[in-house]
């Protein structure tokens, strides 16, 4: 172009933003400094929108710094924008300073505080929220109905769920989408109650779709239910036949049972269609470098102090009597192997990078794209207890706080 202004800027950014590649968002906003365009809301926006996405807390906290130091106007947009930026990036405190902060409050700003108490697991503080949003007169609409039942879903409030449910159809006319029904559906196979779960299913007035039937799968893999654990993978592989995933849960639950036939005959139809699994990739922020790592990956320069400190965590985990569930490897294998298996996982290579690049007591924090498996989740609490360290881990589904060996889902996600 032979000439650049804010608008054509602020268009790439917030394309690089929302198709999935925030880092180069952020370098094209340095480039858009030098040619000395001054950025306004919008670009703002997407820049904070692409730090939530990437999980970075101090590009995010920079960001909100320049708003600052440059006066620019925190209208209700771009502090819309920094309670969903802090919330997603592990700072829920910053997030409700921001909205407490707030001088008027749209159902916009609402549904973001909403949908960081539901990641963090908030699922009380997320109905007070709501009471307190109807109370000052404020309209929810459909998100805000969607970030309450999943904040119901991760903390188990089943009767929280389906009276929400109720409300927003009798009472505000909204009619339930497939995102609501999928939170019924998990809310309801979480709690055990998969039969319910099933049949609200079977009377949905919409056609379900992947999402609903691999929530139910994964129901069925928590609880162990073989045969209806078989037919949902039935319906996700007509609906969405290459999801490694739905092969994954369901030998889940064969491995759970001991029917590693089963295991071994289902990798082979995943061999047979041409489907692999997902690796697992995680993002850590160090010094204000992201760093990413790939399951299985040991291209890291630091490669080999990264190694090290993982033999080190599993020779400490040994001295405390961990043991790696076969169950979530996917093989009948020995424990020897299946703790190499497990060290290949990507949240244990960005841990032991986080713990040799972070001084001690310093908060470790990384971004997943996956949900983290219970091998994994189990760990992490012992590590968090051994080596005295706080780590936060942003899954696939939610936030996930370790302390002193516990977390903050108290093992429910």
């Amino acid at each position: 172009m032979p000439k650049r202004d804010v608008v054509s800027w602020n268009s790439m950014i917030a394309g690089y933003s929302r198709y999935g590649l925030p880092m180069d968002a952020l370098c094209l906003f340095k480039s858009m400094q030098f040619a000395q365009v001054q950025p306004n809301e919008h670009t703002l926006v997407a820049l904070l929108s692409a730090c939530s996405e990437l999980g970075s807390l101090s590009h995010g906290r920079w960001f909100h710094l320049y708003i600052n130091r440059h006066d620019m106007n925190p209208n209700i947009f771009i502090a819309t924008a920094l309670i969903d930026m802090y919330a997603r990036c592990g700072s829920l405190k910053c997030a409700e300073k921001v909205f407490k902060n707030m001088y008027k409050r749209d159902t916009l700003a609402y549904n973001a505080m909403l949908h960081g108490l539901a990641i963090h697991g908030h699922g009380h503080e997320a109905c007070d929220l709501f009471l307190e949003m109807e109370n000052s007169g404020v309209k929810p609409d459909g998100v805000s109905f969607l970030s309450l039942l999943c904040a119901c879903t991760h903390s188990g409030l089943v009767d929280k769920a389906k009276w929400f449910f109720e409300l927003m159809q009798m009472a505000h006319n909204i009619k339930p989408r497939l995102e609501h029904y999928g939170c019924m559906v998990g809310v309801l196979g979480r709690a055990g109650l998969i039969e319910e779960a099933h049949a609200l299913i079977e009377r949905m007035p919409l056609e379900p779709n992947a999402i609903i039937w691999r929530s139910l799968l994964g129901a069925c893999t928590i609880h162990g239910n073989v045969e209806l654990g078989e037919a949902c993978l039935d319906h996700l592989c007509k609906l969405d036949p290459e999801n490694s995933g739905n092969y994954v849960l369901l030998s889940n639950i064969y491995a759970k049972t001991n029917r590693w036939d089963d295991v071994g005959k289902l990798r082979k139809v995943m061999r047979e269609r041409g489907v692999r699994k997902m690796p697992g990739c995680s993002a850590i922020e160090v010094g204000g470098v992201v760093q990413e790592f790939v399951m299985g990956d040991h291209s890291h320069p630091f490669s080999r102090e990264i190694n090290s400190m993982v033999e080190e965590i599993f020779r400490r985990l040994q001295g405390v009597g961990y043991i790696a569930s076969k169950e979530e490897v996917m093989f009948d294998i020995e424990d020897e192997e299946r703790e190499w298996a497990l060290s290949c996982h990507s949240e244990i290579l960005a841990i032991a990078f986080g713990l040799i690049s972070t001084e001690s007591g310093v908060l470790i924090t990384l971004v997943k794209n996956l949900r983290i498996c219970g091998n994994c989740h189990s760990l992490v609490k012992l590590v968090s207890r051994i080596y005295s360290r706080e780590i936060d881990v942003r899954d696939g589904t939610r936030f996930h706080h370790f302390r002193e060996g516990t977390c903050s889902c108290k093992d429910f996600w």
